[in-house]
């Protein structure tokens, strides 16, 4: 299913948005939208990060949490982070309480700071030229050869937990990139 429209609003969506209130408030008003800003993409970045695995929904529902958790994903304060606060964040029952993924957010943040550009520069150079919007969801990749070097230059500078999928699906979050399908009510 690629596309569902919801009762009474009238509105045809991509069909992964139609699962809960979030998905869809989420979908509608942030996914796909263009996102500027090195703290914003550092939160964004993160979060990609810690959804590894798991389930996005899993994320949107922890994610008031993981912004108070991660002192509102602040680069300069984030990078500051030492072993006590990987302690903290490890007995958080609100979070993702993956230890490889905290350090990865807290080692990321460190990175951000000491860039030459500005995180938000840094991502954005990697974003492809705009492309026709996919007619139905199998259309979507994973993976392209823009998220590929993203992640490769992300890695190069230090960066963890930034592969090809995880950089696609901020791409995807951040509007770098716009996978809405066809018909799709939103336009960014």
């Amino acid at each position: 299913m690629s596309k569902v429209e919801l009762p009474g609003d009238g509105r045809v969506r991509c069909g992964w948005s139609t699962g809960s209130e979030l998905y869809r408030n989420y979908h509608d008003e942030e996914w796909g939208r263009p996102l500027h800003g090195d703290d914003a993409m550092f939160e964004r970045m993160c979060l990609e990060a810690f959804q590894s695995g798991l389930s996005w929904i899993t994320i949107l529902r922890k994610r008031p949490a993981f912004r108070s958790a991660f002192d509102g994903f602040v680069i300069a304060r984030v990078a500051e982070f030492g072993e006590a606060d990987v302690a903290r964040l490890l007995n958080d029952p609100d979070i993702v309480r993956n230890r490889a993924k905290i350090e990865a957010c807290i080692t990321n943040a460190k990175v951000a700071r000491d860039l030459d550009i500005g995180l938000d520069e840094l991502l954005w150079s990697f974003a492809p030229a705009a492309r026709p919007r996919p007619a139905t969801l199998a259309d979507v990749p994973a993976v392209t050869p823009e998220s590929t070097a993203l992640a490769k230059e992300l890695k190069r500078r230090g960066f963890k937990f930034v592969g090809p999928t995880t950089a696609y699906a901020l791409m995807q979050a951040t509007g770098m990139v716009d996978d809405h399908v066809a018909d799709c009510w939103v336009r960014p």
